[in-house]
């Protein structure tokens, strides 16, 4: 672990910057945490508004439960050290997701 404070990237805003220097580090943890779920969350949305118009006929993967949409896509999220893979689609506004199983199975 270094003594010196770590560089923020040069495109991070200073306001931001300064906002996360005057943070406790639990404050700091709950950034990242919801920084990384933002970033998913965006990720997924651009993939999900790049896919085909709703009304052409896709294949259904063999895998894909009964309850998902064909225009569903995989994710992977971690969570505890632990790496997973989700269905998310989009209903509305709303981002849907439905737990497919580890990405990493041996463990």
């Amino acid at each position: 672990m270094s003594y010196e404070p770590p560089t923020p990237p040069p495109n991070l805003p200073t306001e931001v910057v300064n906002a996360l220097n005057g943070s406790s580090p639990n404050r700091l943890r709950d950034v990242g945490r919801y920084a990384e779920e933002l970033a998913e969350y965006k990720e997924c949305e651009a993939r999900l508004e790049d896919e085909s118009p709703e009304g052409e006929l896709e294949e259904r993967s063999d895998d894909l439960p009964d309850d998902v949409p064909t225009k569903a896509t995989i994710t992977i999220k971690e969570i505890n050290d632990n790496r997973y893979y989700y269905w998310q689609w989009r209903e509305g506004d709303k981002i849907k997701s439905k737990y497919k199983g580890p990405v990493n199975p041996d463990g």
